[in-house]
């Protein structure tokens, strides 16, 4: 009877532990080892700058203005876009100007660095409005998720063969480095992934 008694309570030890092992366990697995997406330079923006323009003949002075644009950010590593823009100025011969620019870039070097050419269409003047092209690159750092800030050269070339106003000063070159700061947005954003920016 003890031996029977004992072999009742041993076949039970062994039968409880083989029923615990098999039950699930409620242990949390370690979280997965997330890394943020790199930024998404795709969506609208608005902004202002500030700098220098030196023209080819009469003096220099500051620039500054505001710009707006879209980016589509079409690969990891490339960037296209749209900007216009439209300065005030106190250089000689050039009161204020304007351009609507391509942009082409790339973010090879930082998912939050993009380098890009420029160029396009350029008008403006001192009372009457020259046209004419411009053309340059710049650099632009996403400091924030929604915040870029960038510094930009343009060389601007205004000929009064494509005058809108009277003449003034027949064709005016200028050089151009401004800094600017970017606020971007998207009414589309729904549509990207999360936490994409």
């Amino acid at each position: 009877m003890k031996r029977s008694l004992g072999a009742l309570i041993a076949f039970s030890a062994i039968s409880v532990g083989a029923q615990a092992a098999d039950l699930p366990s409620h242990k949390s697995s370690p979280p997965p080892y997330l890394i943020a997406p790199p930024p998404l330079w795709t969506g609208f923006y608005v902004g202002a700058n500030l700098g220098g323009g030196v023209p080819n003949r009469g003096a220099g002075g500051v620039i500054g203005g505001g710009q707006l644009g879209y980016n589509y950010q079409f690969s990891r590593l490339f960037v296209a876009g749209l900007e216009t823009d439209i300065q005030g100025s106190s250089m000689s011969g050039v009161h204020w100007f304007g351009t609507v620019r391509g942009r082409l870039g790339t973010t090879v070097i930082n998912p939050t660095l993009l380098v890009y050419g420029t160029g396009g269409f350029a008008y403006g003047g001192s009372g009457g409005a020259g046209a004419g092209w411009t053309a340059g690159g710049g650099v632009e750092w996403a400091f924030a998720p929604k915040w870029s800030a960038k510094v930009e050269y343009l060389y601007v070339r205004l000929s009064q063969n494509e005058d809108f106003g009277p003449r003034r000063h027949g064709d005016q070159g200028f050089n151009v480095v401004r800094a600017g700061l970017n606020y971007r947005f998207d009414p589309y954003a729904f549509l990207s992934p999360p936490n994409a920016f």
